[in-house]
C-alpha cells in the first residue's frame, strides 16, 4: 500500500512540470475573438440629398405589402417554392449544418472498436528460428478491442474550427436570403416588363388599325386630286412600319414569358397577368440610414460571415504550431487461442498521454497558416467590395427613380403634343392646306412618343424594384 501511495504521489509530481509547461505555452497564444471591422461602416454611404436620421427603410417592408398585384404575389410565392436556385441554396444550408455538427463533435473523443486476427511466423535465419531447432513456428492471435482518443483543446483550435463552421452556416443562410431577394426582384421586374410590352402592343395595334384606315383615306384623297401617289406610298410605308413594330413586340413578349417561366422553374407557357395601369405602389420609399445596409443586405451579411469564417480558420491554423495534448486508451480481449479469448485472463488495457510539438513536417503547418492568412485578407477585400457595391446600388436606384418620375411626366406631355400636331396636320392636308410630309413626321413621332411614355411608366416601377433590392428588401 505504501508503494502504491508513493507511486501515485510521484506520478502527480511528474505531472506538475508538464502542466506548468502547458500553461506557459497557452499564455503565448489565445485564440483572438472576432470583431466586426468598424472601418468599413464609412463605406456604407449613399450619394443622395435625401439622407435623414430616420431609420425607417423600405427594406423592412414585406414583399407582400409592397406588391399589391395578386397575380404577381402568386408568381412570387410559386417561385420561392419551386425555383431551382432557391432549392440549391437550401441544400447549401443543409451541408453547412452538417459541417457545424462535425465541428461541435470535435470536442468529444473518438471511439473505434472491432475484432482482429493476426497470424505470424518466424524466420528460420533469425535467433528465434535457430532456437526453435530450425522449425517454423506459427502464432495465432485473436483480439477484440476498443480504442478511445481525445485531444484537449488547450489552444482553441477545435473551438476555432467550430466557430468557422458556424460562420459558414450563417453565410449559407445569408446567401439563401440573397437569392430570395434577387429572385423576388427579378420576378417583379419581369412581370412589369411584360405589362409594359402588353400596353405597347395595344398602342401599336390601335396604330395599325388607324393607319390602315388612314391609308384608305389617302387613296380617296388621291382620287380626288388632293394628294399625290407619293402620299399613298408613304401611308403604306407607315402602316408597314407599325406592323413591323408589332412583330417585334410579339417576339419580345414570347421571349420574356419564356424567361419568366425559367424563374418559376416551369416549362415555357403563356403568363396570365393584369395591366400596367393597375399597378399601385403605396409603400413609402424611405431609405433609412446607410449603416443599415450592413444588417439588411443579405449579400453584405454573407460577405461578412465569409470573412468571419476565414478569421476563425486562421486562428485554427495558428494553433497548429503549438503542442497537442492527446490521451489514448485501449482495452479489450486478446488471446492466442480462440477458445480462451473471452476469459478474464485475456483482458488487457493501455493508457497513453502525449504532448507532441510539431518540429519538422515538410512546412505543411506554416503553409496552411500562410494560406489561411491570405484567404482572410481576400475575404476582407470582398467584404469591403460588397459594401461599396451595395452603396452604389442604392445611389443608382435613387437617381434612377427620380429621373424616371420626371421622365414619365415629360414623355406624357411630349405624346400629347405630337398627338395634337398629328391631328392638326391631317386636317390641313384633308383641306388641301398642309404638307403631307408633316403628317408622316407627326404620326411617326406620335407613335414613338406613346411607346416611350409606356417605357417611362415601366422605368418608374423598375426603379422602385431596384431600390427595394438595393436596400436589402424581399427576404424578410
Amino acid at each position: 500500500m505504501k508503494f502504491d501511495s508513493y507511486t501515485k504521489k510521484t506520478g502527480r509530481l511528474k505531472l506538475i512540470p508538464v502542466i506548468g509547461m502547458v500553461v506557459a505555452l497557452q499564455a503565448c497564444f489565445v485564440a483572438k475573438p472576432y470583431q466586426q471591422p468598424k472601418a468599413l461602416e464609412n463605406d456604407a454611404r449613399y450619394r443622395t440629398d435625401q439622407l435623414t436620421t430616420d431609420t425607417t427603410t423600405l427594406a423592412s417592408v414585406s414583399w407582400k405589402e409592397l406588391f399589391t398585384d395578386e397575380k404577381l404575389r402568386g408568381y412570387i410565392n410559386q417561385a420561392l417554392d419551386q425555383n431551382l436556385d432557391i432549392r440549391n441554396a437550401i441544400q447549401q444550408i443543409t451541408a453547412a449544418e452538417a459541417y457545424l455538427k462535425q465541428g461541435k463533435a470535435g470536442f468529444f473523443p473518438t471511439l473505434s472498436a472491432g475484432p482482429s486476427y493476426n497470424l505470424s511466423s518466424n524466420s528460420l535465419n533469425t535467433q528465434l528460428g535457430q532456437l526453435s531447432g530450425g522449425k517454423r513456428l506459427f502464432l495465432d492471435q485473436y483480439t477484440l478491442s476498443g480504442t478511445l482518443n481525445w485531444e484537449a483543446d488547450i489552444w482553441g483550435k477545435i473551438k476555432s474550427n467550430k466557430d468557422a463552421a458556424l460562420a459558414s452556416l450563417l453565410q449559407s443562410k445569408a446567401a439563401h436570403q440573397a437569392v430570395k431577394s434577387t429572385l423576388i426582384a427579378a420576378i417583379a421586374d419581369t412581370y412589369y416588363q411584360l405589362l409594359a410590352l402588353d400596353e405597347q402592343k395595344k398602342v401599336t395595334e390601335e396604330t395599325v388599325t388607324y393607319r390602315a384606315s388612314y391609308l384608305e383615306t389617302t387613296k380617296a384623297l388621291q382620287q380626288a386630286g388632293t394628294v399625290t401617289a407619293v402620299a399613298v406610298r408613304q401611308s403604306e410605308a407607315l402602316l408597314l412600319n407599325s406592323k413591323g413594330i408589332l412583330v417585334n413586340l410579339d417576339k419580345s413578349i414570347k421571349l420574356l414569358e419564356n424567361y419568366f417561366c425559367t424563374l418559376l422553374s416551369i416549362p415555357p407557357q403563356p403568363i396570365d397577368r393584369n395591366t400596367l395601369d393597375q399597378q399601385q405602389i403605396t409603400s413609402s420609399l424611405a431609405i433609412g440610414v446607410p449603416v443599415q445596409l450592413l444588417a439588411n443586405r443579405p449579400d453584405v451579411k454573407a460577405a461578412e460571415f465569409s470573412y468571419m469564417s476565414a478569421f476563425y480558420s486562421t486562428n485554427a491554423a495558428k494553433a497548429a504550431f503549438y503542442p497537442s495534448l492527446t490521451i489514448s486508451a485501449t482495452g479489450g480481449l486478446q488471446s492466442v487461442v480462440f477458445d480462451r479469448l473471452f476469459s478474464a485472463s485475456s483482458l488487457f488495457t493501455s493508457l497513453t498521454g502525449s504532448l507532441l510539438q510539431p518540429v519538422l513536417n515538410k512546412r505543411q503547418i506554416r503553409t496552411q497558416y500562410e494560406v489561411t492568412r491570405a484567404n482572410q485578407q481576400i475575404a476582407y477585400n470582398n467584404y469591403k467590395k460588397t459594401i461599396l457595391n451595395a452603396s452604389k446600388d442604392v445611389s443608382d436606384a435613387l437617381f434612377t427613380y427620380d429621373a424616371q418620375a420626371k421622365l414619365m411626366d415629360l414623355k406624357q406631355q411630349e405624346f400629347r403634343q405630337y398627338d395634337t400636331a398629328s391631328k392638326y396636320s391631317q386636317e390641313l392636308v384633308n383641306n388641301g392646306l398642309g404638307n403631307y410630309l408633316d403628317v408622316i413626321t407627326a404620326m411617326t413621332n406620335e407613335l414613338q412618343a406613346e411607346l416611350n411614355y409606356v417605357d417611362a411608366k415601366y422605368g418608374r416601377l423598375n426603379a422602385i424594384v431596384q431600390l427595394y433590392e438595393a436596400l436589402g428588401g424581399g427576404w424578410k
